[in-house]
C-alpha cells in the first residue's frame, strides 16, 4: 500500500511539473503595447436587420408582440419572414407599421394555405423578385424560393435583401442544397450590398457556397435557432457588424414558434 501511495504522489507531482511549463515574459518597457481611441468618434448608424421563421405563419399576433416589443428586434430595418401566408404578412405589417412583399411557394399541404418568405422594411422596398429554387422535396414534393428586394435604407443606402427558405436535408441531399443556395448567390452578383436571411435547414453552405464566396457569416455562432440545431442565419456582402455583441438570437421566441428569431446590427464597410 505504501508504494502504491508513494507512486501516486510521485505520479502526481510529475503531472504538476509538466503543467508548469515556462512562461514566456516581455521584458522590453517598450512593449508589446495595444491601444486604441474611439472615444469621441463619430459612429455611423447600424442597420437593425431580423430574420424569423414563424412557423406556418399560425401565432401572427405573437410574432407581432415580440417584433414589436423585444429590444433586440424592434425597430428593425429590415425583417425577413418564412412560412407565412399573405394574409399573416400584412397583418404583420399593418401592426408594426411597415411596407412588405411577399411571394407564396406553394400551397402547403399541412395548413392548405400558401406558404411563402416575405421582406418587410419601414423603407421604400424596389425591384422585388421570386427565385425559384432548384430540386423539389423528395416526400411532397413541394417548391422552395427565395424573396429578393432592394431595401432603400434611409432613403439612401439600397440594399439588396434575400428573404430564403430552403429544403431540409431529409427532403433534398447535400448536393441539391448547393445548387439553391448557388441560385440565390447568382441572383446576387453585382450588388455591391447585399443581406441574405433566413432557414436554411441546415449549416453547410452557409459555410461551402456563401462565406467561400466572401460573404460575411454573421450568425456563425450564434448557437441552436429550432430544437438542438442552427438552421437560421443572417450573411452578408459589403457590411460588417457594427460592434462585438451586434448579433444575436431571441429564445424567448419559442413561445411563438418553433424557431427563433436571429439579428444582427450592421453598418456599410
Amino acid at each position: 500500500m505504501r508504494r502504491l501511495t508513494r507512486s501516486a504522489v510521485l505520479l502526481a507531482l510529475l503531472a504538476i511539473c509538466a503543467s508548469c511549463a515556462k512562461a514566456r515574459n516581455y521584458t522590453d518597457p517598450a512593449g508589446p503595447r495595444f491601444a486604441g481611441q474611439f472615444a469621441g468618434q463619430p459612429r455611423p448608424r447600424a442597420i437593425r436587420v431580423v430574420s424569423f421563421n414563424v412557423k406556418y405563419g399560425r401565432n401572427v399576433s405573437g410574432a407581432a408582440a415580440l417584433l414589436g416589443g423585444d429590444v433586440r428586434l424592434q425597430g428593425a430595418d429590415v425583417i425577413a419572414l418564412q412560412e407565412m401566408d399573405e394574409a399573416g404578412v400584412s397583418c404583420l405589417a399593418r401592426t408594426l407599421g411597415l411596407n412588405y412583399v411577399y411571394y407564396p411557394a406553394s400551397v402547403h399541404p399541412a395548413t392548405h394555405r400558401n406558404f411563402g418568405n416575405a421582406i418587410l422594411s419601414p423603407w421604400p422596398i424596389e425591384d422585388d423578385a421570386k427565385i425559384v429554387l432548384p430540386h423539389l422535396g423528395r416526400f411532397r414534393k413541394q417548391q422552395r424560393i427565395a424573396v429578393a428586394a432592394t431595401v432603400c435604407v434611409r432613403g439612401e443606402l439600397p440594399l439588396r435583401v434575400y428573404s430564403v427558405h430552403m429544403e431540409t436535408p431529409v427532403s433534398v441531399g447535400p448536393g441539391a442544397k448547393r445548387d439553391q443556395a448557388r441560385a440565390v448567390l447568382e441572383s446576387a452578383a453585382g450588388y455591391p450590398r447585399v443581406l441574405i436571411a433566413g432557414d436554411f435547414n441546415g449549416r453547410s453552405v452557409a459555410e461551402t457556397v456563401f462565406a467561400r464566396s466572401g460573404f460575411l457569416w454573421l450568425t456563425r455562432d450564434v448557437g441552436r435557432t429550432i430544437a438542438r440545431f442552427s438552421w437560421d442565419h443572417l450573411l452578408t456582402r459589403g457590411l460588417r457588424l457594427a460592434g462585438c455583441s451586434s448579433v444575436g438570437s431571441a429564445p424567448n421566441a419559442f413561445k411563438v414558434s418553433d424557431h427563433v428569431p436571429v439579428w444582427a446590427e450592421v453598418v456599410p464597410e
